[in-house]
């Protein structure tokens, strides 16, 4: 065949701009209409997302979403349990309880029955970690590599982490989401003791993605390993659209910053956050702002009286304050600590993954996410979102502008510590 001309590749460069901006044009002048999406709206999300952040969607793929340790924990063990060959896991936290020790059970068990069972476990994320939990896997023949060891020679890594938490099965079947391994996630976010969160079970194409992002890690914190896939992830024919994104610590911002700014970017109508940790840096802010102005609904699910970083919350009030000024709506999650990390766009595009609103996600940590182009899926966050806003409170922009002395200076002084939150 003949090689293609320099005026060959400008005519298709030219035609793909044009398609791409006249897919943009159709989302803006519908984007108000009732009725599903049409596929040329779908087009433009999905053109911009790749053009954006560098991953191609890939079809085929079946989500099932999960919400709290009783969907997921049994949905994981299952997993494990039914695997043929290969079980591979990294995670931030793994802490203590029940839960931890079962994981440990099955996982030790599978080794001991001839699969391949591989675990990296963040060096700082999981301290809490009881060490006979691991050398019980150990010994029953699971790998377990530590990702950046607390060393003094190599200090700067201390503050770079994986924050991912990816489990892969038979190179076919992935988890991906917010869930930790430990107590604090098991049960169905009714007390205090029981946090909320949301996670994924996917099967597909998609699985590529989480899988070479457990790889990513793996072969950083050991020796580097290479085996053929064993087998291809299904493609089902009524599957969905899923990009996965991969970010890696780096100095600046990841590809989780370019995620988060996208998604506010392309967002029509409405736009859903929900974050354990809001401390988001001004440049977002502003684009949130942006988007309010130009008359896309900003909400913002965060938590309430229950949180685990008191720091990262005091940082954040004062952006709250400035969204809810813009015509944002906010609500704080009265019955637990929500660590569940979500966003939807124009009731068409879902992401759920590791990342948080904050400088650490954005700046510092290995993440990994998924973004979903599909109705149903989206929906179901969505019903979920209204679900958790009713156990929520809604902030009130007088009011909350009315907090204390002492809390604006507690959150000047938390501030000063944002980068690291």
């Amino acid at each position: 065949m003949p090689a293609d001309t320099g005026s060959d590749r400008q005519g298709e460069s030219r035609s793909s701009e044009r398609q791409r901006k006249e897919a943009h044009a159709l989302v803006k002048r519908d984007s108000c209409a009732s009725g599903p999406a049409s596929p040329r709206e779908e087009a433009y999300y999905r053109t911009e997302l790749e053009y954006a952040l560098g991953t191609p969607f890939t079809a085929g793929n079946h989500v099932e979403v999960m919400r709290n340790g009783v969907e997921i924990f049994p949905a994981m063990l299952d997993a494990i349990d039914a695997a043929e060959a290969s079980i591979d896991l990294v995670t931030y936290v793994y802490w203590t309880g029940d839960i931890a020790q079962r994981f440990a059970e099955a996982l030790a068990r599978r080794a001991r029955e001839g699969l391949r069972v591989r675990v990296v476990l963040d060096a700082v994320g999981t301290q809490k970690m009881s060490s006979e939990v691991v050398a019980e896997m150990r010994q029953a023949g699971v790998e377990v590599r530590l990702f950046r060891p607390i060393k003094l020679p190599r200090p700067w890594q201390i503050d770079k982490r994986t924050h991912r938490k990816i489990m892969v099965c038979d190179d076919r079947l992935g988890f991906v989401g917010g869930v930790g391994i430990a107590t604090e996630w098991e049960g169905d976010a009714r007390t205090p003791d029981e946090w909320r969160e949301t996670h994924l079970r996917v099967s597909g194409p998609a699985v590529i993605g989480l899988h070479s992002a457990f790889l990513d890690n793996w072969n950083e914190c050991g020796p580097w390993q290479w085996e053929p896939i064993r087998q291809a992830p299904p493609v089902h024919e009524d599957g969905v659209l899923v990009q996965c994104v991969r970010a890696s610590s780096t100095i600046g911002w990841t590809e989780s910053a370019a995620m988060l700014r996208s998604l506010v970017a392309v967002s029509q109508v409405r736009l859903r956050i929900v974050t354990a940790y809001f401390a988001p840096d001004e440049a977002l802010i502003e684009q949130m702002i942006s988007a309010l102005e130009r008359g896309v609904s900003v909400e913002l699910l965060v938590p309430g009286r229950h949180n685990d970083s008191r720091l990262s919350q005091l940082a954040g009030q004062p952006s709250i304050e400035r969204l809810l000024f813009a015509g944002a709506k906010v609500w704080v999650f009265l019955p637990t600590m929500l660590h569940a990390k979500v966003i939807t766009v124009d009731g068409r595009l879902a992401c759920v993954g590791s990342v948080n609103v904050n400088h650490r996600s954005m700046g510092k940590d290995e993440e990994c996410c998924a973004l979903m182009l599909s109705d149903a899926v989206t929906a179901t966050l969505d019903g979920q979102f209204d679900d958790d806003c009713k156990r929520a409170q809604r902030l009130d922009a007088d009011e909350f502008r009315r907090r204390g002395r002492w809390t604006r200076f507690m959150e000047q002084g938390a501030r000063l510590l944002l980068e690291q939150l």
